[in-house]
């Protein structure tokens, strides 16, 4: 899979779309299937892939063939033409690029084959909206140097496909067929080069040298590396899993007009969410503090204006999510934007105040007040629907989403004796969620003057976590409920929700260290990570996406909580389960959620529908890098405190362009024994530096 920019190209281990493919494969951009069907053989010449590689907006296939016939009648030996297929994407176009070489001593022909079809399918249609009308796909159009799809939406917007092949074939194939001879001299090469365009309503693309593409590439890439934290250390594994987080999510970045900010994952999220987009940002704090100013504009951007049912929208309720297909233009989905996420409006309140703890920009604090505030309304009106005394959620959308929390499937919210949660359901996390802001505004607020509004926020946040530890704390367990339903009864399962809360604050020490104990119980704790829920519930299932798998985003918070309450040693521990968890998959990828599976039950198992790339996954490693390093920025004070750690696995970590303040740190650590050292090697953040070992 590559991706730059809105357009990305999903392929199987071949690197092409079989027609009728189960995967959904295809060329997709702004929510569009461009492409269904590429691609390609040797005519009845075996081919054998060799090895495939994948990376942000490139991706590099070779192969080579069996013994075959060519068109002479003459045999063909195994392993004669050596084949390379270069793909890069850049600025709206898929580019590609086959070289062919003959190792033989002697002349060979054969026949090169492509297939193409483009259904102009929208992503929700692909998913099994298929109970709607859709638009008119018009014949398929020959030119000098290719061939042509096109297609009216019922939206009123035309969209193409153009495939341009040089050399040009030698003749029409039937349909989306493109044919030509291979004559291939010995020890020569010959290239094939071909560009696919897609677009809507005639807009137009510039097109490049092959060359200028890979250069261009190449270079944003180097300056999104350059632009973010140097890690170098002895561990491969995090090493690795620190680049793989870098690169995944310059690749999933897109911009709707307020700068580049990551879409949640890839293939079906290569859209903004607000939810994921602002927990990646919260992760990447320390990596990219302008990417969480853009992330805030552009969710301001679409913030609730109205109370509208079908859209879950509401004023100052920030979005869940947001399409440009045809099922949305059309209305047939909520998704302009919809709104059905219970969590990212606080959550959207707490970005804004960490970007200002971790830079001191109060003039982006005063450029997001009006939202803010909007925002700070919508929690204390409609974020009550049920008047429970804690934001809840029910859906009012035929469309929408049931269950709203970041596990959105209806199994997700389940009591102890298998009965489901019902609407409105209060989530454990969620109310930490919403302390965290209102907290946060509160000094915010103080900096800014305005004391009367500072201390009702406290007040607010305090009444809050009090009602908490009366309502949702479960004292033989040791342990929060994950919700309240809509009947005020506690849903006792024990899972993984509630541990959010110790990055908000909402525990006093006592209770933290109830809850840090209770996480890393054997049902809890697989070894990899921290389970989505007890493999002890009747409702656990170690392959079912909420109940029971592991989410490396889910245990990125968990940990930065542990760290933030002083479990150094649980902290150590949750690392080093998610580096060697990182390290079972290709690249050291980790992605949306694998199995939850325990060690003692053998190899970590993956979860073959799984999102990879996904943005808050990626975001994993940073959060570790911050749970290494202990690092807690104080705005008010121009301050950075320090606590770093070295988990065993890691005796050597240098850091280099770690953004605070107006600048960055350079620091040295290193592990002796059980104890970790630092050496602050440069500092331009103009804050002073406090460490602590």
């Amino acid at each position: 899979m590559i991706k730059e920019g809105d357009l990305f190209l999903y392929t199987d281990a071949r690197g092409d779309m079989p027609r009728d493919n189960e995967e959904k494969l295809g060329l997709y951009m702004k929510d569009t299937r461009f492409l269904h069907q590429w691609e390609w053989s040797l005519g009845e010449v075996p081919l054998r892939l060799l090895s495939a590689e994948a990376d942000g907006a490139e991706s590099l296939y070779r192969y080579t063939q069996e013994e075959g016939v060519q068109l002479s009648g003459e045999i063909l030996k195994r392993d004669t033409i050596e084949i390379s297929r270069r793909r890069r994407i850049y600025e709206g176009v898929l580019y590609e690029t086959f070289t062919f070489l003959n190792r033989g001593g002697k002349p060979a022909a054969v026949p090169l084959h492509f297939q193409f079809d483009a259904d102009f399918s929208d992503v929700f249609f692909i998913k099994g909206n298929k109970e709607v009308e859709m638009g008119e796909r018009e014949p398929v159009r020959w030119t000098e140097t290719g061939l042509h799809f096109d297609y009216q939406g019922t939206d009123g917007l035309k969209r193409s496909t153009a495939i341009q092949i040089a050399p040009a074939p030698d003749s029409p194939g039937e349909g989306g067929d493109l044919r030509m001879t291979l004559y291939l001299e010995p020890h020569l090469v010959k290239r094939v080069s071909l560009r696919i365009l897609p677009t809507v309503d005639d807009e137009t693309h510039s097109l490049y040298e092959e060359s200028v593409v890979e250069e261009t590439i190449g270079d944003l890439y180097r300056e999104w590396y350059e632009a973010s934290p140097e890690v170098e250390s002895d561990s491969g594994a995090f090493d690795e899993l620190y680049r793989r987080s870098l690169t995944d999510l310059r690749m999933l970045l897109i911009d709707l007009g307020e700068g580049p900010f990551p879409a949640a994952g890839l293939p079906w999220f290569g859209a903004p969410f607000g939810r994921d987009s602002l927990i990646t940002a919260l992760q990447s704090l320390p990596v990219n503090l302008e990417m969480a100013k853009n992330v805030v504009r552009t969710l301001a951007r679409y913030q609730g204006k109205e109370v509208n049912p079908y859209r879950e929208e509401e004023p100052g309720k920030i979005l869940h999510e947001v399409r440009f297909g045809e099922l949305a233009a059309t209305e047939k989905i909520p998704h302009t934007p919809y709104y059905g996420s219970i969590d990212a409006t606080p959550l959207y309140l707490i970005l804004i105040a960490e970007v200002y703890r971790w830079t001191g920009d109060m003039d982006f604090v005063q450029e997001m007040l009006p939202s803010a505030q909007k925002a700070l309304e919508w929690m204390n009106t409609f974020g009550d629907p049920g008047n429970l005394g804690y934001t809840a959620f029910y859906s009012r959308s035929e469309q929408g989403l049931a269950y709203q929390g970041w596990k959105y499937s209806k199994e997700s919210v389940i009591h102890e004796d298998g009965g489901q949660a019902k609407p409105p359901i209060a989530l454990a996390e969620v109310q930490g969620y919403v302390y965290w802001a209102k907290r946060s505004w509160s000094d915010l607020f103080h900096h800014m003057g305005n004391i009367e509004e500072s201390r009702r926020l406290s007040k607010e946040a305090e009444a809050l976590r009090t009602r908490f530890r009366r309502d949702f704390w479960v004292e033989e367990e040791g342990y929060p409920a994950i919700a309240l339903d809509g009947e005020k009864k506690r849903v006792e399962t024990v899972s993984s929700n509630p541990a959010h809360c110790l990055a908000a604050g909402m525990f006093n020490q006592e209770e933290a260290f109830r809850v840090a104990r209770r996480l890393f119980m054997p049902d809890l704790f697989s070894g990899w990570g921290i389970r989505t829920l007890s493999s002890e519930a009747g409702s656990y299932n170690p392959f079912s996406v909420h109940n029971g798998s592991v989410w490396p985003h889910d245990n990125s918070l968990i940990l930065l909580g542990l760290k933030k309450m002083g479990f150094h040693d649980e902290s150590d521990r949750l690392i080093i389960g998610l580096l060697e968890a990182a390290a079972c998959f290709p690249g050291h990828r980790l992605p949306e959620f694998f199995c939850g599976y325990g060690k003692d039950e053998g190899s970590l198992v993956p979860y073959p529908a799984a999102c990879s790339p996904q943005a808050w996954a990626a975001g994993t490693g940073f959060a570790i890098l911050q749970a290494i390093l202990g690092i807690v920025p104080d705005a008010a004070r121009r301050k950075l405190y320090l606590s770093p750690r070295l988990p065993e696995g890691i005796n050597r970590l240098t850091i280099r362009r770690l953004k605070a303040g107006q600048g960055s740190l350079d620091l040295k650590l290193s592990r002796v024994g059980n104890a970790t050292y630092a050496q602050l090697t440069e500092n331009t953040t103009g804050w002073s530096v406090i460490l602590s070992t």
